[in-house]
């Protein structure tokens, strides 16, 4: 049979373990994603804000991407007493993962505003909250927004790693294949469905960056 229909007979038998794989990865790898935005907002604007932490912060977060995934996800369950095969140990290890990219891409975003825009603003009677939520935010979206695709797409794929300590995701059909003696038909489906994942993902960033800078588009027609 050829792989073509080998692969089309293997999701006919397996298409309920595949589709448990599939949400099971956008959610480990999705999650992360937003836990990192919702942290990095705040530590972006404290790195961007106080210069004498910034140095300390971006460096504790190279450090942090720098740890191998594996090695991460066999430490994690000594550190917090949870069990090896607990998904909240992919969660949190990709938390770390994006919010020391995101942190930084954060931090970026908030130093590009202009700061004529900001003294304009305290001038018309922001306070700072206000300022920050109304004027310097709005703003640092568009360099925000590049950055959480980047993590996003990293995700996608360093989710597949789970796999080799029996967490499941697309990974768990690579593994499959490998048992089963490299066996095409499991390894395809997974590859296929990641990178669609992660397409797909980038699309929605993409739609829902357009959606929330609509004055980004309006200066580039011009």
């Amino acid at each position: 049979m050829s792989l073509v229909s080998d692969t089309a007979e293997y999701v006919r038998i397996n298409h309920d373990i595949i589709t448990e794989a599939l949400l099971q990865h956008a959610r480990l790898a999705l999650v992360p994603v937003v836990i990192a935005v919702v942290l990095a907002l705040p530590l972006g604007w404290m790195i961007d804000r106080f210069g004498v932490a910034r140095h300390a912060l971006l460096t504790l977060g190279s450090v942090v991407y720098t740890i191998p995934s594996l090695a991460l996800l066999l430490i994690l369950p000594g550190i917090i007493g949870t069990s090896v095969l607990d998904p909240l140990n992919v969660i949190i290890a990709l938390t770390a993962y994006s919010l020391a990219l995101l942190a930084r891409t954060t931090a970026d975003a908030f130093g590009s505003v202009d700061e004529q825009v900001l003294q304009a603003a305290s001038a018309m009677g922001y306070r700072s909250f206000r300022q920050w939520l109304t004027v310097q935010l709005p703003l640092a979206l568009p360099v925000m927004w590049a950055g959480i695709r980047v993590a996003t797409v990293a995700n996608v794929s360093m989710v597949s790693i789970a796999a080799l300590v029996g967490i499941g995701g697309l990974g768990q059909l690579f593994t499959r294949g490998f048992q089963l003696g490299f066996y095409p038909p499991p390894i395809v489906i997974g590859l296929v469905l990641s990178v669609m994942l992660a397409f797909l993902a980038d699309v929605l960033i993409v739609l829902a960056q357009r959606l929330s800078t609509p004055w980004v588009r309006a200066g580039a027609s011009r």
